[in-house]
């Protein structure tokens, strides 16, 4: 599917002149495929060897181009549709040139190609080198609050699991970070970025999908002790305008129950609704609560048969 100046994609937005005598405004194929070598997971290499691949080709799902409308959404208030993973880098970047307008990006203070800085309107750069990152400036007073009538209903899930296993030793193990990937089938890593007292910033990232993508994003937490509670966010919030998670502790006859609380809200470009990222979540949340249930637990009965007295103990 060919995509010429006059032709928008089919059901997607009407082409939009920038205003500087009908040109397209400098949004090009190298920005579409930094964007999506930096969030969505592009083999930079594979875009390189062919430039007319569509992203389809390129091994992009609709999870990379749900990232993918996010973003564009977020630099150029330009909208992809969901066909556009039939099409090709060049013809992403030209419907995308074709809808942006510099002058309404200024007037809402967002970073304009021209002016990555953001010099004129004193808004940071959109993640160029040596600049702040957006999502991590917004971050520094904690999560964005909801937006009334952005995305309709804001989403909300909670499950929770009780765990065979002391108090203590559950907060513990999945209070450090760094040992997730032990406890979570789909973390492959963790970079801890910052630690301040008991808040600590860090990257996830996944094992690869079945398109072979690899995601990753920034978040962070503060734990208290105390409470036996934790607060966390999403520093770079993807398709979501915000994603919180609230984690509760509580002995309980037999154990400890831990429980996940996840607040959030759709992007209007996000190719989800609220609805079915709910029922996504709640449905990995169980697979992962399990998962973390069975190991913890199995830590537990090691060191219960490895103490004195205990099982193990000649």
């Amino acid at each position: 599917m060919t995509v010429r100046h006059e032709e928008p994609v089919a059901n997607g937005p009407e082409p939009r002149r920038s205003g500087n005598g009908g040109e397209p405004p400098p949004v090009t194929a190298a920005e579409i495929t930094e964007i999506l070598v930096r969030h969505c997971g592009l083999d930079a290499e594979a875009a390189a060897a062919a430039p007319t691949a569509s992203l389809e080709k390129l091994g992009m799902d609709s999870l990379a181009l749900l990232e993918l409308q996010a973003v564009v959404s977020d630099r150029y208030r330009a909208q992809i549709p969901d066909e556009a993973i039939r099409l090709s880098i060049p013809e992403i970047a030209d419907l995308v040139a074709h809808q942006y307008d510099p002058d309404e990006e200024r007037q809402a203070g967002a970073p304009s190609p021209t002016d990555p800085a953001g010099v004129g309107s004193g808004s940071p750069d959109p993640g160029g080198a040596g600049s702040v990152d957006r999502d991590s400036a917004e971050a520094t007073a904690g999560p964005p609050a909801p937006r009334s009538g952005t995305t309709g209903r804001p989403g909300h899930t909670e499950n929770s699991v009780v765990i065979a296993a002391p108090l203590d030793l559950v907060w513990d193990l999945t209070n450090d970070v760094a040992g997730w990937p032990g406890l979570f089938t789909e973390y492959q890593s963790v970079q801890i970025l910052e630690e301040r007292g008991d808040t600590i910033r860090f990257r996830l990232t996944m094992y690869p999908d079945d398109n072979g993508v690899v995601w990753s994003w920034v978040s962070e937490r503060t734990a208290d002790p105390v409470r036996r509670e934790v607060h966390a966010h999403r520093v770079e919030t993807g398709p979501f305008e915000y994603m919180r998670i609230h984690w509760r502790y509580a002995e309980v006859p037999g154990g400890t129950r831990m429980t996940w609380i996840q607040d959030f809200e759709m992007k209007p470009t996000a190719p989800v609704n609220t609805a079915q990222m709910t029922d996504r979540i709640n449905a990995n949340s169980r697979i992962q609560l399990d998962v973390i249930r069975d190991r913890v637990e199995r830590i537990a009965a090691e060191l219960a048969a490895t103490a004195p007295g205990g099982a193990g103990d000649e």
